[in-house]
């Protein structure tokens, strides 16, 4: 059984009744330009083939019944009609009810429903499950209650939840990806403008992304720091964004600049450049420079941005060494545990693998979880 019909089964069993539709809404992995998002800059993501699939009935009233069976079964019910003041003690449901809340300031005409949410993406390991989540359910709305909101503007209400009701001040790429994502096609997005660059990826190459297993409790607390000192940077060098600086500019500069934050604004000048560079590299299937640019991206995240971790530095060793300048590989996310993501030919992903799990555990004494994709679509209705 699928994951699609393992929802729609779920939802029939707790709701007495089929699922009129099925949300489908992809994770993401980002394959390079880190960090560079809230800075206005250029990130280079694709959707992946886990998604969070979201089966939905439409009510006769302004009730919305909410199950997730990825959270032991957990429900949340509240009123569309109503302002949702409070918050839910289920972490999981404010993502939810996040999404209706920025509906509701939009003023669209919302109408009750029942919800049942799950997925494959795998959850805390930095590929998106929250975007996803909250993706696809504006999209359902979007469809149920026939809004017709593009594309683009799904991702802003996304993220405009996740800011404003969850709490984290995350960027615009995870929920963009998710909702504009092209099957066989990473997406070069332009964060100040939100212009796409569809980035064709050879389909004799296999994304390949690897959990660490590292428990992030860093995360939050240094992300938050790391904007901060990137936000100080800009200031000081009395630029909007970091996106403005050159690297001619930061060059003759940097001296001026706290020792600290002139490492956070390295990183940032030369991602931004070194994502444009993929884009291009990519484009022209020229795979040595992009496993230039990817290493040059993880030491640069690993000795100026300093996010990385010693399993996440092993991790990235023993993949470079078996695929060296035929493929490419960097930490992927946040920081502080999480992902690796190499790009690999297909011809050496059983190699990898094998290395992976007969190193990683040994030198770290964590178990590794590894998951392959390809590019894959965008947020996705699936009809009965």
């Amino acid at each position: 059984m699928n994951v699609e019909q393992s929802a729609r089964l779920a939802f029939s069993n707790h709701f007495g009744r089929d699922a009129d539709f099925v949300v489908k809404a992809p994770g993401r992995v980002n394959l390079i330009g880190e960090h560079t998002d809230y800075n206005d800059g250029f990130v280079l993501p694709c959707a992946i083939e886990y998604a969070t699939y979201i089966a939905v009935s439409p009510r006769t009233d302004d009730v919305v019944n909410v199950l997730a069976l990825d959270c032991d079964n957990q429900t949340d019910n509240f009123l569309v009609n109503k302002p949702l003041n409070s918050h839910s003690t289920q972490t999981w449901s404010n993502y939810v009810r996040g999404v209706v809340d920025e509906l509701q300031k939009r003023n669209h005409k919302l109408s009750g429903c029942d919800i049942c949410i799950t997925g494959n993406v795998p959850q805390g390991a930095g590929l998106s499950s929250s975007a996803a989540l909250e993706v696809g359910i504006a999209y359902a709305f979007n469809h149920l209650c026939e809004l017709f909101i593009e594309r683009k503007d799904i991702a802003k209400i996304a993220q405009a939840a996740e800011n404003n009701f969850v709490g984290c001040n995350c960027g615009i790429m995870d929920q963009l990806i998710s909702a504009c994502g092209q099957q066989g096609q990473a997406l070069g997005i332009d964060c100040r403008s939100l212009d796409l660059i569809e980035v064709s990826i050879d389909p004799k190459m296999t994304i390949l992304m690897v959990n660490s297993n590292v428990k992030r409790g860093l995360l939050d607390s240094e992300y938050n720091l790391r904007r901060e000192q990137c936000y100080a940077g800009a200031e000081a060098l009395s630029k909007p964004s970091l996106r403005e600086v050159s690297i001619g500019e930061y060059e003759s500069k940097k001296h001026t600049l706290d020792p600290s934050v002139a490492k956070r604004v390295e990183h940032i000048v030369y991602e931004n450049v070194r994502t444009l560079e993929a884009m291009q590299a990519f484009t022209n299937n020229d795979i040595a420079k992009l496993s230039t640019l990817m290493a040059q991206s993880h030491a640069s995240m690993r000795d100026l941005f300093e996010i990385t971790t010693s399993q996440i530095d092993t991790l990235v060793n023993i993949i470079a060494k078996v695929i060296n300048e035929h493929g490419g590989v960097r930490m992927t996310g946040g920081g502080f545990g999480g992902c690796v993501v190499a790009f690999v030919p297909n011809f050496l992903v059983e190699n990898v693998i094998s290395a992976i799990e007969t190193q990683y555990e040994q030198q770290t004494g964590l178990k590794e979880t590894i998951y392959t994709s390809v590019p894959s679509a965008g947020v996705s209705l699936i009809r009965a």
